[in-house]
């Protein structure tokens, strides 16, 4: 994983030169937004610059533990010289949060489907996420030593992001990149815990939910979540609690989804490669086809319709897919 040097000499100068930075990342913010957003802005204010952080839908309690997070605003306040927008793919995946900015400056993200929508875009795919390029990048383009905060916060972003090292975008240099973090004094015990065990009660209350209605077929295990579940059990998200890991886990299986119901008469939809799969699977590929994006592990779009409908519309469309995999018929829904 190597970035154009001219590319990393025109961000290191343009970054001498500003004084105030707005960094952006998506909506419904994984760990690799969160720890990517905070490890970089605080690199930021250790080089000395004034630095505004932004989530349109905020931080989400179980990455609050990350030293910076009770600097991240939902929404931009004054004015910036420079505007950077880490771990989104294209523009509508940060909502509202560059209304009114006149565009992006740097464009950092590790995702196959980008657009790359900035002035500069440093976008390697083959990074196992976008926190594992800041860590490699940080001290040249700012000229710092990452701090403890950063080192905590971008080991966060790439534990989460790799399922805990275990996706097949990990390599060694992934792994010494990780070290690397160890040294400059990332707690790997607190992160790995926060970041991919530990879960609020609702959230395994909404799990309950969704393991209540899965089903299968060969290849695929889905379920779905709906307004009301969110509802009964307290859950502030809108996403689907990371259940998705606990249905990519199950055997036999090739793809996972999951139908997230959103409040504005819209599905979000999740795929996974499950752990075991002898398929070459990229799920990004079905991704795109409802206007999505994503990794070949794993991938995420959101679409209008009713719950049953998208269901049954992108059903239809991975089981279209792993039979063109495998060779087999293709048998539909109807």
């Amino acid at each position: 994983m190597e970035a154009d040097n001219s590319l990393i000499a025109t961000i290191r100068d343009e970054l001498k030169l500003v004084q105030r930075v707005l960094i952006i990342s998506h909506i419904r913010p994984d760990g690799d937004a969160i720890g990517s957003l905070i490890g970089l802005g605080k690199a930021l204010m250790d080089a000395g610059k004034q630095v505004e952080m932004v989530i349109s839908d905020g931080v989400p309690t179980n990455f609050r533990f990350l030293s910076g997070s009770e600097l991240v605003h939902k929404k931009p306040h004054g004015e910036f010289d420079y505007r950077i927008v880490v771990d989104a793919s294209e523009v509508p995946r940060v909502g509202s949060a560059l209304d009114r900015q006149p565009g992006v400056d740097l464009n950092i993200d590790h995702h196959i489907t980008n657009t790359n929508f900035g002035r500069n875009n440093l976008v390697l795919t083959d990074a196992a996420a976008t926190a594992e390029i800041l860590a490699r990048y940080i001290p040249s383009l700012l000229s710092i030593t990452i701090s403890p905060d950063v080192a905590n916060a971008l080991l966060t972003g790439m534990i989460t992001d790799t399922i805990g090292f275990r996706t097949g975008s990990v390599t060694s240099g992934v792994l010494r990149v990780a070290a690397m973090l160890l040294e400059h004094g990332a707690d790997l015990s607190q992160v790995y815990y926060k970041g991919l065990v530990q879960h609020p009660f609702p959230a395994i209350r909404y799990w309950g939910a969704g393991l209540g209605r899965m089903q299968s077929e060969p290849g695929i295990v889905w379920t779905t979540l709906s307004l009301k579940d969110r509802a009964a059990v307290g859950y502030g998200g809108r996403d689907d609690a990371d259940l998705i890991n606990v249905l990519s886990s199950i055997e036999n299986m090739d793809i996972a989804l999951i139908f997230i119901e959103q409040p504005s008469g819209r599905v979000k939809i999740s795929w996974r490669v499950c752990g075991q799969s002898n398929v070459d699977t990229d799920v990004s590929q079905i991704a795109q086809q409802f206007g999505g994006g994503g990794h070949r592990a794993a991938a995420g779009a959101e679409v209008d319709g009713g719950i049953e409908e998208v269901e049954k519309n992108v059903l239809n469309a991975t089981r279209s897919y792993l039979s063109v995999l495998l060779g087999e018929p293709v048998s539909l829904e109807h």
